[in-house]
């Protein structure tokens, strides 16, 4: 699963991950350290006239279709089920989306018995796109956007089960074009980055969703 992520580049950075027009440069962000399910995030997705735009929404999806917000656990869609499940097979085949990101969490039990939290991300913290999914529900009036995740590999399966889809930038396009082939989709998930990333302890403030510092890395923890 993917339940906290982190944005900690300058918004001109995420300007240029993606084919963006230069009005997005005169957006100002702060860092964030402790991204959690149900907050704001900004997501990139294919307009009516096929331009990349960055879009607002609550991190947990809401269906076009539901007529309240949704009690289970929506923040993440499994690859399994995705194009299957009536939550999110309609976003799936019509409304993918890119969620900018350069960090994210995982926990390991500790001997304590609390739970070590690990910062993953690429080498020098660089910036990349989780595979991801949007809704507008009109009844509702919200927006709302999911993470794809998938069985892990090394070396995040040393501490966790599952992870996020790291896409890379080579199948962006595809990912994004409504008019891919629904056939076609699963195979652009599994172009991703997740073998490459890095990752280190952090202090255990980030198990606390309100916490919004820096956490302190752990020396010596991999």
């Amino acid at each position: 699963m993917c339940g906290r992520f982190t944005q900690m580049m300058s918004w001109r950075e995420l300007v240029a991950l993606y084919r963006l027009t230069d009005k997005y440069l005169i957006k100002n962000t702060e860092a964030r350290y402790n991204i959690a399910p149900t907050q704001t995030v900004p997501f990139i997705r294919v307009d009516g006239e096929g331009n990349q735009v960055v879009e607002d929404g609550r991190w947990w999806l809401v269906p076009h279709w539901a007529k309240e917000m949704p009690k289970a656990a929506m923040f993440n869609a499994r690859i399994e089920t995705v194009d299957t499940s009536p939550a999110f097979r309609d976003a799936f085949r019509m409304r993918r989306c890119l969620i900018p990101a350069d960090g994210f969490y995982e926990w390991t039990k500790a001997d304590d018995g609390g739970k070590d939290p690990w910062l993953i991300q690429l080498p020098g913290g660089a910036p990349y796109a989780f595979a991801g999914l949007w809704a507008h529900n009109t009844a509702l009036d919200v927006t709302s956007c999911t993470i794809i995740t998938a069985p892990s590999i090394v070396p995040i399966s040393q501490i966790h089960d599952r992870m996020p889809i790291i896409l890379e930038p080579d199948m962006f396009d595809g990912w994004l074009n409504p008019n891919t082939p629904k056939e076609n989709l699963k195979g652009i998930l599994t172009h991703h980055l997740d073998g490459q990333m890095q990752m280190h302890r952090v202090s255990r403030e980030v198990n606390k969703a309100t916490f919004a510092g820096k956490p302190e890395p752990i020396v010596n923890s991999l």
